[in-house]
C-alpha cells in the first residue's frame, strides 16, 4: 500500500471494530481564559485499550499483514505506548512480538509491555539506536517491522479517530492534534479533510519536541527534555508523514512545558482523568491562549500512561491555570 485514501481508513475502522473502543467525545467545560463563546470537546483516547491511541495503528498494521507474515512475527522499537499497542495487538492475534526498548527505559514500561506477552530486548542508548536494532532484527529474522508512524496501515488506523469525531460531531470547526512523528496528524487530517473540508486542523507540539515543526517551518529548534515523551525524537528521513502533514494541516503551533503541566493538572482537577504530557498538547494550546477556540473545537487527548512520580512532580510544581 503506497498511497493512502479515505477508503483505507474506513477499511481500518472495519478491521479494528471488534478489538478497540470508540472513545467518548465529551464537553471540556469552561476553560480558564476562554473569552469567545465556543464549545470545546475532548476526544478521550486515554480511555482506549492500552490507554493510548497507538493501539489503533499498531493493530491495524498487524491485521493488514498476510497470514504468512503474521506467522513469522513482528518487531517494533518503542519506549512507550507503541510498544504496548503492538504487544496488545499481537496477543489478540496470537502473533509473536519482539519489542526493542532503549537501555534505561523505566521498568514500569518494560513490565507493562511484557505483561501483554511480548518479548522485550533492551538495547541502544537512545530510541534511534533501538530502532536501528529493531530494523536489523526484522531483516535477520524475517519479522515484519511495525513503525510507530511511518507506515500507511499505521496512519490509516490512527485516522479512525477522525471518522469517530465526524460521526459524533459533524459540524466540528477546529481540531487540535498532538504531533510527534505525524502518524496521528496524517491519518486524522486525511479523514477530516475528506469529510469536513472546511474544518481548521492544527498540529500541536511542545517547544521541546519540535521535529515536525522544524520540518514544516524550516527551523532548527533543539530537542529538549520534555513531559511530552510521546512526541519526542527526530523524524526518520523520507517519512511519508511530513508531506501529509504539510498538505493537511492548516498550521502547527508550539506550547511550553509549563503549558503541558498546567493542562495535565487541569484535566485531573476538572475531570478526574490522568493524562500524559503528550496527550495534554491540545488542551495546553487552548489554556495558554496560543490557540483560540473557534466554533466547535475538538482537542484529541491521546493517552493516559504517565509515570506516577512524574505525575506527582507535575501536580506539585504546576500553577493552576
Amino acid at each position: 500500500m503506497n498511497t493512502l485514501s479515505l477508503g483505507d481508513i474506513y477499511l481500518a475502522q472495519a478491521r479494528l471494530r471488534p478489538y478497540i473502543e470508540s472513545t467518548p467525545l465529551v464537553p471540556a467545560g469552561d476553560l480558564p481564559g476562554m473569552h469567545a463563546p465556543a464549545a470545546i470537546y475532548l476526544k478521550l483516547e486515554n480511555l482506549q485499550r492500552t490507554r493510548s491511541f497507538k493501539v489503533r495503528g499498531a493493530l491495524n498494521k498487524l491485521l493488514a499483514l498476510s497470514r504468512e507474515a503474521r506467522a513469522r512475527g513482528v518487531v517494533a522499537a518503542s519506549a512507550g505506548n507503541h510498544a504496548q499497542g503492538v504487544a496488545y495487538g499481537a496477543r489478540l492475534l496470537g502473533v509473536y512480538a519482539l519489542i526493542v526498548m532503549p537501555q534505561g527505559t523505566p521498568q514500569v514500561k518494560v513490565k507493562a509491555t511484557r505483561a501483554y506477552g511480548a518479548e522485550v530486548l533492551l538495547e541502544g542508548a537512545s530510541y534511534e539506536e533501538a530502532e536501528a536494532r529493531a530494523r536489523a532484527l526484522a531483516e535477520e529474522r524475517g519479522l515484519a517491522y511495525v513503525s510507530p508512524y511511518n507506515d500507511p496501515a499505521v496512519i490509516a488506523g490512527q485516522g479512525t479517530i477522525g471518522l469517530e469525531i465526524i460521526a459524533a460531531l459533524p459540524d466540528a470547526a477546529q481540531v487540535l492534534i498532538p504531533v510527534g512523528g505525524g502518524g496521528l496528524a496524517a491519518g486524522v487530517g486525511l479523514a477530516l479533510r475528506r469529510l469536513r473540508p472546511g474544518a481548521r486542523l492544527l498540529g500541536v507540539s511542545s517547544r521541546a519536541t519540535p521535529a515536525m515543526y522544524n520540518r514544516l517551518k524550516g527551523t532548527s529548534l533543539p530537542q529538549l527534555p520534555t513531559l511530552a515523551e510521546g512526541l519526542a525524537g527526530e523524524i526518520e528521513p523520507g517519512a511519508i508523514t511530513v508531506e501529509l502533514a504539510r498538505q493537511l494541516l492548516d498550521d502547527i503551533v508550539l506550547v511550553e512545558e509549563t503549558d503541558l503541566a498546567a493542562a495535565m493538572v487541569w484535566m485531573l482537577r476538572e475531570h478526574g482523568w490522568v493524562i500524559e504530557g503528550s496527550a495534554a498538547a491540545g488542551i495546553a494550546a487552548l489554556l495558554s491562549g496560543r490557540v483560540q477556540a473557534e466554533g466547535l473545537t475538538v482537542a484529541i487527548v491521546t493517552g493516559g500512561n504517565v509515570d506516577f512520580e512524574r505525575l506527582h512532580q507535575v501536580i506539585c510544581a504546576a500553577q493552576p491555570p
